[in-house]
């Protein structure tokens, strides 16, 4: 148990606490603390906005301490309450494992960050440990506070800008930026860095609860395809001179945080440019070519996949192919074009151009996964350090083996690329196209398997 501001207390402010928390003297304290359960009363005086007093605790000294508390300081936070008994003849399983299995409008990172907080009891024991195992007859008490809003504050982060005009921006993103601000990610995205860079004052987000911990592929925030990654869908607005005024700081696409590479932003003072392209991305008139690295060849070297794409029931942060649409109502329509531009490693890995014809939740990564190629360093999908191994040893000889270990083990995202983007320009109505090379660990990637062995399909990127 932690005291705000990290003051220490004796054990009878800590006995006096417990039996506060069971049974509060009816008499002297205020209605809203005794609508909450023992477990959330615990909480409330713990996360008290003002220190505690410097003083010897006693328990009666404690209890007139805790009565005396006004009804402000510990009105409650709206928050999810689950408690339940681990079957009989379950299997043990993980604590956060279990509880998003049964929480399903609740995302695992704030079920985990529950856990951290001291909010989940195990048979009436707080537990901080998210991997904390759980097995048959166990009872789980867990208490999820609401998000608090985030503020999306200007930060001088430095952006690698293609193109720039009084109406759009076209940003080179480098890998692990996260582009939008979310609960497990408040500061150091791409908005932070646009409002920074656009002198625009800092924004107030209501945001929903994240099902995923990545960004998207690319995904239009004005089409049903955003609920895919929120439970609720995000909006924004300026604070102080604006703050009656909706809008979203500028993003229309996202990129996986892993993922590098061209996203196009509206300024957020032009709402025509936002729209306008919202509406090319909701027609899917968009021209975007991505390139990967992928585990193995795909056969055929080219094709296009209509596989409709669903979040799998057994992990909420990824997404599934779904080879008939009427197996899962959940699925969405998805096509790809892929075509082989170069054969790494005598056949163990290939360099391999990605066209989207729609932008579902990790559209790319679900289907390379399907074809038995997953990206390289894509652990999410299957393009774990064991499996790429597999797949690139055998078709090389034993003398590069060592080196391919340590290429491997070195790559510490999906190698993906969005090469190209093209859009019809919003306000003059020009059609323009950007390209930009990959990340500087992408090509160190692409060049050491290029040494081992390649045969170039087409003309090479």
């Amino acid at each position: 148990m932690l005291i705000h501001g990290g003051q220490a207390a004796s054990r009878g402010f800590y006995r006096s606490l417990f039996i506060f928390s069971q049974h509060p003297p009816h008499h002297s304290v205020s209605p809203p603390l005794l609508r909450l359960s023992p477990l959330e009363r615990c909480s409330v005086i713990l996360l008290l906005p003002s220190p505690f007093p410097r003083r010897r605790w006693t328990t009666k000294r404690a209890l007139r301490f805790l009565c005396s508390l006004p009804a402000e300081s510990y009105e409650p936070t709206p928050a999810l309450r689950f408690s339940q008994r681990v079957a009989d003849g379950s299997d043990k399983a993980r604590l956060d494992a279990w509880l998003a299995s049964r929480m399903e409008t609740v995302s695992r990172a704030r079920i985990q960050a529950s856990i951290r907080a001291g909010l989940v009891l195990v048979n009436g024991n707080p537990v901080k440990k998210v991997s904390q195992v759980i097995r048959k007859g166990d009872w789980v008490d867990c208490s999820v506070a609401e998000l608090e809003p985030l503020r999306a504050k200007p930060e001088n982060i430095p952006i690698n800008i293609v193109y720039e005009d009084a109406h759009v921006l076209v940003v080179n993103k480098p890998p692990h930026m996260v582009v939008h601000p979310a609960p497990g990610h408040p500061s150091g995205t791409l908005v932070n860095a646009i409002l920074h860079h656009c002198g625009f004052p800092a924004v107030g987000l209501n945001v929903g609860d994240d099902s995923s911990d990545a960004e998207d592929d690319a995904i239009d925030l004005h089409c049903d395809e955003f609920d895919e990654l929120l439970t609720d869908k995000r909006s924004a607005v300026y604070d102080d001179s604006m703050a009656s005024t909706s809008i979203r700081p500028g993003i229309v696409h996202r990129l996986d945080k892993g993922t590098s590479g061209l996203l196009v932003i509206a300024k957020a003072s032009d709402v025509h440019s936002h729209a306008h392209l919202a509406e090319q991305f909701k027609a899917h008139t968009i021209h975007r070519v991505y390139i990967s690295l992928t585990a193995g060849v795909p056969i055929p070297s080219s094709g296009r996949l209509e596989i409709p794409i669903a979040r799998d029931s057994n992990n909420r942060i990824r997404m599934t192919a779904v080879p008939c649409l009427n197996n899962n109502r959940r699925a969405r329509f998805a096509a790809s074009r892929y075509r082989v531009i170069e054969v790494l490693a005598g056949g163990g890995s290939a360099l391999v151009e990605w066209r989207l014809e729609t932008g579902r939740t990790h559209q790319i990564r679900a289907h390379a996964k399907y074809l038995g190629i997953p990206l390289l360093g894509d652990e999410v999908y299957g393009g774990t350090e064991g499996m790429v191994l597999s797949r690139l040893q055998p078709k090389t000889p034993s003398s590069y083996h060592s080196h391919l270990f340590d290429i491997v083990s070195n790559i510490q995202r999906p190698c993906l690329h969005a090469l190209t983007l093209g859009f019809r320009h919003p306000r003059t109505g020009e059609d323009v196209k950007f390209s930009c090379p990959p990340a500087s660990d992408f090509t160190e990637v692409l060049c050491a398997l290029r040494k081992i062995g390649t045969k170039t399909e087409t003309s090479p990127v």
